[in-house]
């Protein structure tokens, strides 16, 4: 795509030649989940990010009535630059529009909120597996038996994403993602999925399964689908999220998420 890459994927996204998972699309730009609701919501939303930034760490916060995320992507459309959205009413999933421009709202305060994809070319440059990407399918996330910390009317269980890896692999990412704080971190857990309350590795919440071969464990990283989750228990009136997997594509570059 050139050196405009994130605009131009994003603009490949706005006339609908794009609407599947972006891993991998757009390398080298941080990725973000996205969530938009009410401004009578936000300041509660924003003290749940501010108390959970392993899942929800807040990379900007646009004003109400306002789609452009002028801090991370100016000139970029939050309405129109998702690939595929997910609408909750009160709790509910009421579809997976392509553009949400017809539910925008001149209350609507958008948050974009790290995302785990950012840090995934750091572990294949350290030729450490992303079996999502090797197998050309989505993330599996999990909801967990976790609850955040509340705050105001929000409140919920963690969801995890999960790569699978060796021991040896495991501890060699956990070093690499440490340094981005940003895009969730290191990961929550490593190891036996009961002890999260995930019951079958092979039907994720969210997201498709893969495969895990012998030698490897599944490593858990906190997930910006946690929100999502949030909404089914907290049922605002209305929260739309980015679908899970398929991410807003910021301008700013992943090394600048990266800590020395």
């Amino acid at each position: 795509m050139g050196g405009g890459e994130a605009a131009d994927a994003r603009a490949a996204i706005r006339r609908g030649e794009w609407t599947g998972p972006t891993a991998g699309l757009a390398p080298g730009y941080t990725q973000a989940n996205l969530v938009m609701l009410p401004a009578a919501d936000a300041f509660d939303f924003l003290r749940f990010c501010v108390r959970n930034p392993k899942p929800c760490p807040v990379l900007e916060v646009t004003d109400p009535g306002s789609p452009e995320p002028a801090a991370t992507a100016p000139g970029a459309d939050l309405r129109t630059d998702v690939p595929r959205y997910r609408v909750y009413r009160h709790g509910e999933p009421d579809g997976e529009p392509t553009d949400v421009r017809a539910e925008w709202r001149d209350d609507l305060v958008a948050f974009l909120i790290g995302c785990s994809f950012t840090f995934e070319r750091a572990l294949l440059a350290e030729d450490l597996p992303v079996r999502h990407i090797e197998q050309g399918v989505n993330v599996p996330m999990y909801r967990t038996n976790r609850d955040c910390h509340p705050a105001g009317r929000f409140a919920g269980p963690l969801v995890v994403s999960m790569r699978p890896m060796t021991p040896e692999q495991a501890i060699r990412a956990t070093q690499i993602t440490t340094r981005y704080p940003a895009v969730h971190g290191a990961p929550v857990h490593v190891g036996d999925a009961a002890r999260l309350g995930i019951d079958d590795l092979a039907r994720p919440d969210y997201g498709d399964p893969v495969e895990i071969r012998p030698g490897e464990l599944p490593v858990f990283w906190a997930c910006g689908v946690t929100p999502q989750a949030v909404a089914a228990a907290s049922r605002p009136e209305l929260m739309i999220t980015h679908a899970p997997g398929h991410m807003f594509i910021t301008d700013v570059p992943d090394a600048r998420q990266a800590t020395l």
